[in-house]
């Protein structure tokens, strides 16, 4: 499973939004929304022409980052945020 920290990087490199991209050989949607604040980002993700999804809000409390997986374990968000790869923009 990919370090959290890794997690974080990859998670600030995505783009705020709508975008598709690849993740294990599947085509996603990806939504990520973050607060103007910077201490709330939630993001949704769905495989498109499967039953696959994943999402999650990250609150950001004291400096310190909390996940908060809906309904599926923290390793699955983590290894969606650092295997996705949106496709490029023009």
């Amino acid at each position: 499973m990919p370090a959290i920290d890794d997690f974080h990087q990859a998670l600030s490199r995505l783009p705020t939004g709508y975008s598709q991209g690849g993740y294990e050989g599947n085509r996603w949607g990806v939504t990520v929304e973050r607060s103007s604040d910077g201490r709330r980002v939630k993001l949704y993700g769905e495989a498109l022409g499967g039953n696959d999804h994943v999402s999650f809000n990250l609150y950001r409390v004291s400096g310190e980052a909390r996940l908060k997986p809906c309904e599926m374990p923290a390793s699955k968000v983590i290894a969606f945020v650092a295997g996705f790869v949106p496709d490029a923009t023009s």
